[in-house]
């Protein structure tokens, strides 16, 4: 077998056409033909990409004759690996586009949680509302518990609506003829506004704070309005967090079908070795944020465990990280 026939079973096996190659490999589509058709061949360079991108030696595809063994593990290895079709692919974005916003208001959910809580904890500790501590505390806590518990509640069910495309984000994977460019196409379109909501969201993030300087400039001795410019505080925030997840979510869908950023094949391989250290950051972050607040009782401050938590958890991804790429040295 040549090398031409070779190159046209390979690339038919990984159901691309020769435009489809040739934007992989930053040639023309007439250089492929005429690979294809022993016309001519690809420089040195080019043999080191193509064997890169099937998989296969460059000793495969330059000798004339190869072991038939060799050539049938790599067909069975090469079947292996999923494929996403145009339906996957648009069934996939439709999906997230649904899910970045019940997500985004679980998480706008979560921030407000306390806000009742505060406020009654305030009030309770001023004659004129008639509020006793136990009764703030309760009413607070039950409010903050419901609204905890409807976040969990969209989060289990957008999870459920993307369970089937969770290969994308774990498994190397390929996509059929004409995917990867509609998604190019509509991830180009989506940019502005993807551009647009992360600009909203840093803005409206950085003036959150405003409301509680002016509460502590006007009279910082009233505790009522200090709190309730903390509420404002709190809902602001969370409204520019709205923005950041709606606009990352559905960037990283585009991200996932091209295999690009965090979701490259070696970003993936990475991933395979930080998904448990993440799930045990998280997973102590909650246990210290419970065991804290019920030991001490003190709910009004202990959310502070989660902007410090929030803080480190890059941090701490990064060492992984690191620790990986020493590893794998």
């Amino acid at each position: 077998m040549i090398f031409a026939d070779k190159l046209i079973m390979l690339r038919k096996k990984s159901g691309w056409s020769q435009e489809e190659l040739a934007n992989q490999l930053n040639v023309s589509r007439q250089s492929v033909s005429k690979w294809e058709g022993a016309q001519s061949i690809p420089d040195l360079d080019k043999i080191i990409k193509l064997s890169e991108i099937f998989g296969v030696s460059t000793d495969f595809l330059l000798k004339d004759t190869h072991e038939e063994i060799e050539q049938e593990e790599y067909i069975e290895e090469k079947s292996e690996i999923r494929k996403v079709s145009m339906e996957d692919a648009n069934n996939f974005l439709k999906v997230k586009q649904t899910t970045s916003k019940s997500i985004a208001y679980a998480v706008f959910l979560c921030i407000i949680s306390p806000i009742c809580l505060l406020v009654l904890g305030v009030m309770s500790e001023v004659p004129k509302y008639n509020i006793s501590e136990n009764a703030a505390g309760g009413i607070g806590l039950i409010i903050m518990f419901i609204l905890a518990a409807v976040a969990v509640a969209i989060f289990i069910l957008s999870g459920s609506k993307t369970e089937m495309y969770e290969f994308l984000e774990k498994e190397v994977f390929e996509t059929e003829y004409g995917v990867t460019d509609m998604v190019k196409q509509r991830k180009s379109e989506f940019k502005p506004t993807y551009t647009r909501n992360n600009i909203i969201g840093t803005i409206l993030c950085i003036l959150s704070v405003v409301p509680f300087f002016i509460g502590m400039a006007v009279n910082e001795d009233d505790e009522m309005l200090t709190i309730s410019m903390m509420a404002i505080f709190f809902i602001i925030a969370g409204i520019g967090v709205i923005f950041f997840i709606r606009g990352g979510i559905v960037w990283e869908s585009y991200e996932k079908l091209l295999q690009e950023g965090e979701y490259s094949k070696k970003s993936k391989e990475t991933k395979s070795f930080t998904a448990p250290i993440s799930a045990a950051f998280w997973c102590a972050a909650t246990a210290i944020y419970l065991a804290y607040s019920f030991y001490t009782n003190d709910w009004g401050t202990s959310w502070i465990v989660w902007p410090v938590a929030g803080v480190l958890y890059p941090a701490v991804i990064t060492i992984a990280n690191l620790f990986a790429k020493d590893n794998a040295q």
